[in-house]
């Protein structure tokens, strides 16, 4: 795609994809966040993670458990953003016909966030399994992966059905 077509259909058109799009790299860019206040902590940059006054939150004892560390000798939270980042730049690339236009996008951006919210819920039952706790903060992310995999079923719905057809076979005012 053209450079300044790109970059004008990313910052200023106004589809339902695009708009969806937006909310997914907001909520990857909120997991991001966090994965980088977590992994302050893990590194020893700040000393406490507060939590909220209810819930079954003890991030403190969670991030700097054995669990956290368990994995590729590195602090998990690390990884947060590692993965984050990545939907980030999926949920951005392409423009607004993407689905029509360049389908592996949107079904590779759904693929990775329905990994992702399947890895995390796995790692939310390996975290109160082993502490009998939860970190809110990987919680929050796991919230914000909910959430995208919602948004970003309708454009890998669509894209699904114009590889179906063959990529020509629909229009982008569709999209």
């Amino acid at each position: 795609m053209n450079p300044t077509q790109l970059s004008r259909e990313l910052r200023t058109a106004r589809t339902p994809d695009l708009n969806r799009r937006r909310w997914i790299i907001g909520l990857s860019l909120l997991g991001v966040a966090l994965g980088q206040i977590v992994t302050l902590y893990q590194t020893g940059i700040i000393k406490h993670l507060p939590d909220p006054p209810v819930g079954p939150f003890d991030s403190d004892k969670v991030d700097a458990s054995d669990y956290a560390y368990k994995r590729l000798d590195t602090p998990d939270a690390a990884g947060m953003i590692i993965t984050y980042g990545l939907t980030t730049a999926l949920a951005a690339a392409g423009g607004k016909g993407r689905a029509l236009n360049k389908p592996w996008l949107p079904l590779a951006m759904g693929v990775k966030i329905f990994s992702d919210v399947l890895t995390n819920m796995k790692l939310a039952q390996e975290e109160w399994a082993e502490n009998k706790a939860l970190c809110f903060y990987c919680q929050l992310a796991n919230a914000a992966s909910i959430a995208s995999l919602a948004l970003a079923v309708p454009e890998a719905v669509r894209a699904a059905k114009n590889l179906q057809k063959g990529t020509g076979a629909n229009s982008v005012a569709q999209v």
